[in-house]
């Protein structure tokens, strides 16, 4: 059983079900319906080279591109070539007419290449983690609508039997949390840690063939002061996403309840219009917000919980959850079936690392 049907869920639901493993995935609103659906879906090899998330990156990283060649669908796969760079202000001089791409504002200064190829992609992250559950199902997984609002205990009581969904308590062997920031409820039902949200808002824009497969990762200033960081993103089917604005709002109950806050959406767009023509508010489809789920010390949790035999979590993953998404679910899966997971080393994301949220 996996409660959770965002990225984190059905990547988890897919290589279980490869495995024969019968999975049902238990989602509250819809498939990707929070941060899997409302990310940048930025993909990197080497970002977290000298840290404990190197391993789960690269191993990540080659996954997706398997998946891109194994699973039939178009989740807008790609690979991208990176760039940082700046807004020029009034201390910081503006670029030479023929030193960056010339769909950004004259104002925009490229400093240098952070990706290549090789080592950037990136996909679309909804139809990504659609994609996913999909093939799931087609190796047998099933997926139901409805709120977890309990786990139910086998007769032993040091066990998971199964969780409480609207009412009803479905069987299972073990349990898997994989609801991303709203993880933090099962901390009253097993012994969990902590996990938070981050709010993150962004803009979608219709761009057409206007902005090439470039990722950016800029510094903006704002009139007040205020430092920016901008992640701009074009992707494969026409559109370009750009985030760079956090807020403290509370997480609320349900995700459906999500919503972006006015203030911020006015100074992304302002931010946006100095970046680029291309960038324009007559081209913003979407204005959203999303909650990243994150731990403690910055680590995903991904493994058993103890003192809860057959209860399992994967999640915290925060910017990366895309990426880390493929090696999250084949390791979780390799744990559950095997007794260990092999692919990538699942030790320096135990949850028992830290002290639990009861």
């Amino acid at each position: 059983m996996i409660c959770g049907g965002g990225v984190i869920g059905a990547c988890a639901a897919y290589f279980l079900s490869r495995r024969g493993v019968d999975v049902t995935v238990v989602e509250r609103t819809a498939v990707a319906c929070a941060a899997s659906g409302k990310a940048g879906g930025f993909l990197a090899l080497d970002w977290s080279t000298g840290s404990s998330l190197d391993a789960l990156a690269r191993r990540s990283f080659q996954l997706h591109a398997d998946l891109d060649a194994e699973i039939e669908g178009d989740w807008g796969y790609r690979r991208l070539r990176t760039y940082n760079g700046h807004l020029a202000t009034g201390h910081r001089p503006r670029r030479p007419a023929a030193t960056g791409p010339d769909w950004l504002s004259e104002d925009v200064v490229i400093d240098g290449r952070l990706g290549s190829t090789d080592t950037t992609a990136q996909v679309h992250p909804a139809a990504f983690t659609a994609a996913m559950m999909r093939a799931a199902q087609e190796h047998g997984a099933q997926l139901r609508i409805g709120e977890v609002t309990g786990v139910t205990p086998r007769h032993s009581g040091v066990a998971v039997g199964g969780v409480d969904v609207d009412r009803e308590v479905l069987g299972a062997d073990a349990v898997v949390i994989a609801m991303g920031p709203w993880s933090a409820v099962a901390a009253g039902w097993l012994p969990l840690p902590m996990v938070f949200g981050n709010k993150s808002h962004s803009l979608l824009f219709e761009t057409g063939d206007d902005v090439p497969a470039d990722a950016l990762f800029l510094e903006v200033q704002e009139p007040s002061g205020a430092l920016l960081a901008p992640e701009v993103f074009p992707r494969a089917d026409g559109t370009t996403y750009v985030s760079a604005i956090g807020s403290d709002t509370p997480l609320p109950a349900d995700p459906a309840e999500i919503g972006p806050e006015p203030a911020a959406i006015a100074r992304l767009q302002a931010m946006c219009r100095q970046l680029s023509p291309a960038l324009d508010e007559s081209r913003i489809i979407a204005r959203q917000a999303c909650y990243r789920p994150v731990t403690g010390d910055g680590l995903p949790l991904i493994g058993r919980l103890s003192g809860a035999d057959g209860a399992y979590v994967a999640t915290g993953h925060s910017v990366w959850g895309i990426l880390n998404a493929p090696a999250t679910g084949e390791a979780l899966a390799e744990l559950i079936v095997d007794g260990t997971a092999h692919s990538t080393d699942l030790t320096p994301f135990s949850p028992g690392r830290l002290q639990t949220a009861r």
